[in-house]
């Protein structure tokens, strides 16, 4: 098949191709439109904002957006520590602590099967 074959439908190829660019067109224009009537903010290419809410809204939304900051910041604050805390009795031998207590109940087990009390 050669590039000769496809010219018979080359007509309806480049027919396909606008016709498939207009109704990309039609669509963004749609959802700019209906993002206008349900009162969205508009954005640009890159995120940018081409037409901000209102003051007010903008303001509560920061009081908000920084409540919800502080809350993260003070949960990941009593992670850390205990965290923290984890790792200090990992590393420093509190993790043999239940050894230990193994070891003195089998010390004080067999003091009193010396005794003849167990």
């Amino acid at each position: 098949m050669g590039p000769e074959d496809f010219l018979p439908y080359l007509g309806w190829i480049i027919a396909a191709g606008f016709s498939l660019g207009a109704m990309g067109i039609a669509a963004s224009f749609q959802t700019t439109r209906m993002k206008i009537k349900n009162g969205y903010p508009l954005e640009g290419m890159w995120g940018q904002s081409l037409k901000p809410g209102s003051d007010k809204q903008s303001a509560e939304r920061i009081v908000l957006l920084t409540q919800e900051n502080a809350q993260l910041r003070a949960e990941l604050g009593a992670v850390k520590d205990r965290l923290a805390n984890v790792e200090r009795i990992v590393t420093d031998g509190g993790y043999h602590l239940g050894n230990e207590i193994d070891a003195l109940r089998e010390r004080a087990l067999e003091g009193l099967k010396d005794k003849g009390a167990a």
